[in-house]
């Protein structure tokens, strides 16, 4: 659900105008019932107050022609009851407009007698008798008990009744059922009529935000697959409305983008079969130059010393001219896509020793001591030993040119689905963003230092394109001062996909070296290549 909420712009509009309208809808429901509810209650006030002054005539009358020989309490029975008539309030024209009501009269006692009660006196409040025995016409709602009916809401008006009665109380309790009633129909309307303005509201949403997400969908359908290659599909433009306008912006887009994709790829292939047909026909006139210098540099020793050292400058850039070639046709089969995995199951330790007897003489002009720390057992990986063997020498060679006279050390570790070599030197490292840059063909990071190894600048760009060949990785790390670390990584078994790697491209020990040459236990199984 979490996923559908985060990629459906529908559902996220439909959901948010649900919610929105769900709180305005409660907001105006409430204070609209509010509002209903406030003005039946003023109206029962009104009415209630009209009704206990007629009443109030009433008692005065009655008392006033009541037989003064019954005692007090029948005569306020008999008030009373002419307050329950129901034909007195028919009789007159203004009277039962505040409903059904019960009276109660009460004569108040002094210390000596207590109240003389009337009616149902448990109906009426404490706290509204004491305002009523100030003079004060005044009203409260509480509740009341009624028989069948249980508790339910009341509205008790109370004022004093003149009379020859000394203090008389007059009450009336009006229930509030009808309007507790009223305003529970009210709100079930007003439930009602919310629910399905919601879902109104929810459908509108629906319908309205497919209308602008349907043309989105569309479009990113026609991306995806323009992504994929497919750069003749279009998006379907109808009508002349927004939409319509962003379909055609984006045809006019993917129209641009493939005849510029297109002209990379023919610019791409152009360059390639440039650089593979120039490395092809420049090895003719090399190999002629190849053996006139080495006819030169044969007979050099009759030579005078600066002919003597003009011929084993030549040869020496003959050797690097023709290591660029190999370089640049290597990286021609890479961008055709023509480079084959010759993979067969091979020891990684063989192609470790292979790899640095290749670059001996080098550690041995650069004085600079190599550590290995292979394993005690056997690794056997699907690999291309040829091209493995390439690698791991570009590694060292860079190692030994950057390395500062500091031992160099190439640790192998495997795991039960990958294997990993790691180069690591402590000269003077990368500076930060350049551990992405040594790939780059021809990238130096210092044009003015000395290259021993006379490498092409394509060594690392080359190794990089064996370590995809083989579904592997090649990472790089460094730090000014604190050397370099570069690390392969390759499955043992080709075609299987890697999720980590056996060795750690960054350092743990902040206070360590770069070098991180074994110690302990891990000397006893390292070789230790000095150079003679």
């Amino acid at each position: 659900m979490a996923t559908r909420w985060r990629r459906s712009l529908q559902l996220r509009v439909v959901v948010s105008t649900l919610v929105l309208s769900t709180v305005v809808v409660l907001v105006l429901g409430l204070v609209l019932l509010s509002q209903i509810t406030d003005r039946l209650l003023e109206s029962k006030i009104t009415a209630a107050t009209d009704e206990i002054e007629r009443a109030r005539s009433t008692v005065q009358s009655e008392l006033a022609g009541a037989d003064e020989s019954f005692n007090l309490l029948s005569r306020l029975n008999l008030a009373r009851a002419r307050l329950s008539n129901p034909t007195v309030s028919a009789s007159d024209s203004t009277g039962g407009s505040a409903g059904a009501f019960d009276s109660v009269l009460i004569v108040p006692g002094d210390g000596l007698r207590a109240d003389l009660p009337s009616g149902p006196v448990q109906d009426v409040p404490a706290d509204l008798r004491e305002y009523v025995q100030r003079g004060q016409l005044t009203y409260q709602y509480t509740t009341v008990s009624r028989a069948g009916a249980g508790t339910v809401p009341a509205l008790v008006v109370g004022t004093t009744a003149a009379s020859d009665v000394r203090n008389l109380e007059l009450y009336l309790v009006f229930p509030l059922g009808g309007e507790q009633q009223t305003v529970g129909l009210l709100r079930g309307i007003l439930g009602l009529g919310g629910a399905v303005l919601l879902l109104l509201l929810a459908a509108i949403a629906g319908i309205v935000s497919r209308a602008v997400v349907l043309p989105v969908r569309a479009a990113v359908v026609v991306a995806e697959r323009f992504a994929d290659g497919h750069l003749d599909d279009r998006m379907a433009v109808r009508g002349e409305d927004d939409v319509a306008r962003l379909g055609e912006a984006f045809n006019d887009m993917a129209e641009s983008l493939a005849e510029q994709i297109a002209q990379l790829e023919e610019f791409g292939t152009l360059q390639r079969r440039f650089t593979s047909d120039v490395s092809h026909e420049l090895r003719t006139p090399l190999t002629t130059v190849r053996m006139a210098a080495d006819l030169l540099y044969a007979g050099r020793e009759d030579m005078d010393a600066a002919r003597s050292r003009s011929a084993e400058l030549l040869v020496a850039e003959l050797d690097r001219f023709e290591s660029l070639l190999a370089d640049l046709l290597e990286i021609s089969r890479h961008d055709a896509g023509m480079a084959e995995l010759a993979d067969e199951p091979i020891d990684v330790s063989s192609c470790v020793r292979s790899a640095l007897a290749t670059v001996g003489h080098l550690a041995e002009a650069t004085s600079t001591e190599v550590v290995l720390d292979l394993p005690e057992q056997p690794v056997v990986a699907e690999i291309d030993a040829r091209r493995v063997e390439r690698v791991l020498r570009n590694l060292l060679a860079n190692a030994m040119d950057h390395g500062e006279h500091h031992p160099v050390l190439l640790r192998v570790r495997a795991s039960d689905d990958a294997v990993a070599v790691l180069v690591v030197d402590s000269g003077v490292g990368l500076k930060p963003g350049e551990a992405e840059l040594v790939f780059h063909r021809f990238w130096r990071a210092d044009p003015s230092r000395v290259r021993r190894s006379g490498g092409t600048g394509l060594g690392l760009s080359i190794s990089l394109e064996d370590a995809h060949l083989h579904g592997g990785w090649l990472q790089a790390w460094g730090e000014p001062g604190r050397g370099a670390r570069f690390l392969l990584t390759l499955p043992l078994v080709q075609g299987a996909a890697l999720t980590h790697s056996p060795l750690a491209l960054v350092p743990t020990g902040r206070g360590q070296g770069a070098g991180d040459l074994p110690a302990g236990a891990d000397v006893a199984r390292s070789v230790l290549v000095v150079p003679s």
